[in-house]
């Protein structure tokens, strides 16, 4: 269930994205937000320098290993504008992050692609609990389906 707080959380993610492809990257942000609801640490994608690595999701992985007890992850949310792929489900799973809330979902970010006539991802897109045993996800919040869209099909018509 995407609560209220959910939203203005998923609301930022899309303002990182936008950041994202303002910078030359893929139009993805991320949140990672504690127990109390403090956002710990923020984050975007950051491609464009040439390591396709450099997810945000992936970098709150880290950063989270490093600054927060296991508990502190446990109790911990990560906010994302979309779905984490398999690199980031498992860097997340690995580190013990707890629950995920994302704004679209990988499924929806194929179709977008496929509707653009884009090359697949050389990643095959799998669903947050086809990587993480016992994920907690919610998503995706269909409020923000257009917006986010939106970015990816700028995104893809820039790198066209």
């Amino acid at each position: 269930m995407i609560s209220e707080k959910d939203m203005e959380h998923l609301k930022r993610c899309a303002e990182l994205a936008r950041e994202a492809l303002t910078d030359g990257n893929d139009p993805f942000g991320s949140l990672l937000v504690d127990q109390e609801g403090r956002v710990r640490k923020e984050d975007y994608n950051r491609v464009s320098g040439g390591d396709p690595t450099q997810h945000p999701e992936f970098a709150l992985a880290r950063w989270a290993a490093e600054h927060m007890t296991p508990d502190e992850r446990a109790q911990a949310t990560v906010y994302t504008s979309g779905e984490h792929c398999p690199m980031c489900a498992a860097a997340h799973a690995w580190v013990g992050l707890g629950r995920i809330v994302y704004a679209s979902s990988s499924a929806q970010l194929s179709e977008w692609m496929r509707e653009l006539g884009a090359a697949p991802s050389p990643v095959r897109n799998l669903a947050i609990p086809d990587v993480i045993r016992d994920a907690q996800v919610d998503g995706p919040a269909p409020e923000l389906s257009d917006s986010i869209k939106a970015l990816q099909i700028e995104a893809y018509r820039r790198n066209k």
